[in-house]
């Protein structure tokens, strides 16, 4: 997702909270339907707001603690929505979109945290 020719990840992270809001909606009103909307919607919307806080770090350490919180968070979404899938009870073209998301998110938390770490220890 690009903002003009700049890359945005606090506007991805809000496209992927939009996406999650979206999957939890549409979740059964089942004992697994409602535990995983429950989980989905506070791990999947997580990452936006503290990628908010990382913004206004305190410290390099601040930042690199509240990365991995999100990375934290994006892990669990993914596997919620593994299990989503799994169990067939939402539309599997919307989910696997998701999780792909998810994936090239983690990604680019890892990194982030890999180049932020390197750059504290200069």
């Amino acid at each position: 997702m690009t903002n003009g020719n700049k890359f945005d990840l606090e506007e991805r992270l809000i496209d992927f909270a939009v996406v999650v809001s979206e999957i939890v909606e549409g979740l059964p009103a089942t004992r697994m339907g409602n535990y995983l909307a429950g989980q989905l919607v506070r791990s999947g919307c997580s990452p936006a707001l503290n990628y908010g806080e990382a913004q206004s770090a305190e410290s390099r350490n601040d930042f690199i603690h509240k990365m991995k919180i999100i990375l934290k968070e994006l892990r669990e979404s993914l596997i919620s929505l593994k299990l989503i899938e799994r169990k067939k009870i939402y539309d599997l073209q919307i989910v696997n979109k998701a999780k792909d998301e998810c994936n090239q998110l983690v990604a680019i938390f890892v990194k982030s945290i890999e180049t932020a770490k390197k750059n504290n220890t200069k």
